[in-house]
């Protein structure tokens, strides 16, 4: 604020970026990501976590409007919840049904899902080719809903889709194709898979004992990849899995740091390249 009591030209410049999600939000490393890439772009800004209750979603969204927020993410468990609160959605969104990217343009709220280009863009690093390839993903919610599309787009085939919810499981399915498993079924498509994906939020096998039980069984005979989308725990039954059947693993943190890049040219038109994300990431050691 000046002299004059008004707000100056460089404080009115400033933009104001946030990430919408549960109690969770606090172990995420978006904020520094995120600082690192408007860093980066020449750009003052400020990227903020909310913590917001199931309740209180719609009230949320619509307050960006009012708070004229520069643009927003949204993470679990609201990327699917968010869908009917936007003025117009991206064709990738309407396709997958999930948000993790919010553009705000003269207060019109617009959709987007950058999750699967920043997984597309992973599994290129590391030269893998999912055509005419048998893929295990273990995950129903938005993350796995970007997976499939992506392995579906990439003409991976068969896609197993194995949750512990077997309605949600059966709606992906039939929304964006693959074949529906329980479980149990899983731990028998792993000996086929030249791909595993953990689009679950369970890594660590604490969190997800019935889950580690199914992993720790798991035969990977032609498997090429393990992808656990998580990254940065300590304890990942997945890394240990792939250790023990002496396959290749990578986690999301390339996925993370390509999604970050498309995200932040989304919402200001400029591209920043990924390794200033992952740099940022890298320094931090929480799961996200």
């Amino acid at each position: 604020m000046n002299n004059d009591g008004n707000v100056s030209q460089d404080a009115a410049s400033i933009k104001v970026f946030c990430l919408i999600g549960d109690e969770r939000i606090f172990n995420f490393q978006s904020p520094a990501m995120f600082q690192a890439g408007l860093r980066a772009a020449g750009i003052k800004g400020a990227y903020v976590p909310f913590q917001v209750a199931p309740e209180d979603i719609g009230w949320a969204i619509n307050a960006l409007r009012v708070l004229h927020m520069a643009g927003a993410n949204v993470t679990v468990p609201y990327k699917e919840a968010v869908v009917p609160f936007m003025d117009e959605l991206s064709e990738g969104v309407q396709i997958i049904g999930s948000i993790n990217t919010i553009v705000i343009k003269e207060g019109l709220l617009k959709g987007y899902n950058t999750n699967a280009i920043g997984i597309m863009q992973a599994l290129k690093e590391v030269g893998f080719k999912a055509a005419g390839k048998p893929v295990l993903v273990f995950g129903t919610g938005g993350v796995a809903r970007s997976v499939v599309f992506l392995l579906k787009w990439l003409n991976a085939q068969p896609i197993f889709v194995a949750g512990r919810n077997p309605t949600k499981t059966e709606n992906l399915v039939k929304q964006l194709g693959g074949e529906a498993l329980d479980l149990e079924q899983a731990a028998e498509a792993a000996a086929d898979a030249n791909l595993v994906i953990n689009a679950t939020s369970v890594s660590d096998p604490e969190e997800g004992p019935a889950l580690a039980r199914i992993v720790e069984d798991m035969s990977l005979e032609r498997c090429e990849l393990v992808f656990d989308i998580n990254y940065h725990w300590s304890s990942n039954m997945w890394q240990a899995l792939a250790r023990r059947q002496k396959v290749r693993f990578m986690d999301g943190l390339a996925a993370l740091g390509h999604q970050a890049s498309h995200t932040l040219a989304l919402w200001t038109r400029r591209k920043v390249e990924s390794r200033h994300f992952l740099a940022a990431l890298k320094a931090g050691q929480d799961p996200a």
